[in-house]
């Protein structure tokens, strides 16, 4: 018998990294939540796809109020939202909304959640999220992966959640935000992608892992230099590009015809072929305006 969506979707398991933070894992375990505990207070990093049985197992747990928020605003990490009251999530919410909202674009009617006019709280740069002996600092994300992104710094446990930015599968960097105004420029966000790893990279002595939302966790902070050189290797020509995905659910995509998969060393990326094309082996405009360990930064 096939499974249902709600087992698909709606089916966790859970471990601890530490006494205090939970991995909760579902879609056949290519996908993660995190739970963090603090001593007054719990942080849900992420919701899912809106099965409607997340915030029951969660607080199976722990036994502490929870606050929740997203690493970004697409379906398979926000699509739970509504089943609580308030959620964190970055401004950029608003441009890849569609993403969610969009009928259809969750497996789940969306209206149907305890909550659906959930309380959207904006947070981003300099915020910090106060969990009692346990302190989560707020990263803004410049738009690489999507618009609505945010890194969170957990600087006691040395931990750095990167959502869907950085992961060890591959890092989906077409648009995907079904919203026909966002905005892509295919060598801005190639810019943007680099520079948030170049960002964390000089923050990396503040945290010992990296734990992404897809595809193995943690994960080895060579990573940031790996997708770094992987943006050098685009711009210079020398990236391999593959027309064969070789992921079995994106290739089942209706789009998944226009994508090809680029890797350089352990890093690699799904884009639109005649997107990266444009850039491949093409200067990036601007002015080079320092050196960093060796990379180049543009404005």
């Amino acid at each position: 018998m096939e499974p249902t969506l709600e087992q698909i979707f709606g089916t966790y398991m859970s471990w601890k990294i530490d006494d205090t933070t939970w991995v909760i894992n579902f879609m056949n375990g290519t996908e993660n939540m995190y739970l963090l505990e603090g001593e007054e207070k719990a942080l849900l990093l992420d919701t899912g796809y809106g099965a409607g049985n997340l915030r029951p197992y969660v607080e199976r747990l722990t036994e502490k109020p929870v606050i929740v928020a997203n690493t970004h605003y697409h379906p398979d990490h926000s699509g739970g939202n509504g089943e609580f009251e308030e959620v964190y999530v970055s401004r950029g919410e608003r441009i890849d909304a569609p993403s969610v909202e969009t009928p259809g674009a969750v497996p789940f009617d969306l209206t149907l959640l305890p909550y659906p006019d959930y309380k959207k709280i904006y947070i981003g740069e300099g915020d910090t999220i106060e969990l009692g002996g346990r302190t989560v600092d707020v990263l803004d994300v410049r738009p690489a992966h999507c618009n609505s992104s945010l890194f969170y710094l957990d600087r006691g446990h040395r931990m750095l959640f990167s959502g869907d930015e950085l992961e060890a599968g591959q890092v989906m960097m077409f648009d995907n935000s079904r919203n026909p105004e966002a905005p892509y420029d295919v060598e801005e966000r190639l810019k943007n992608f680099k520079e948030n790893f170049l960002r964390l990279k000089d923050m990396s002595d503040c945290f010992d892992y990296i734990l992404p939302n897809h595809n193995g966790y943690p994960i080895a902070k060579s990573y940031l230099d790996d997708y770094a050189g992987l943006v050098d290797s685009i711009f210079d020509g020398t990236a391999a590009i593959e027309d064969k995905l070789n992921h079995p659910f994106v290739e089942m995509d209706p789009g998944a015809e226009r994508l090809c998969r680029v890797r350089y060393r352990n890093a690699s990326i799904f884009i639109e072929k005649k997107q990266v094309m444009k850039v491949y082996g093409v200067k990036p405009t601007g002015t080079r305006i320092r050196e960093k360990r060796s990379e180049s930064i543009y404005i």
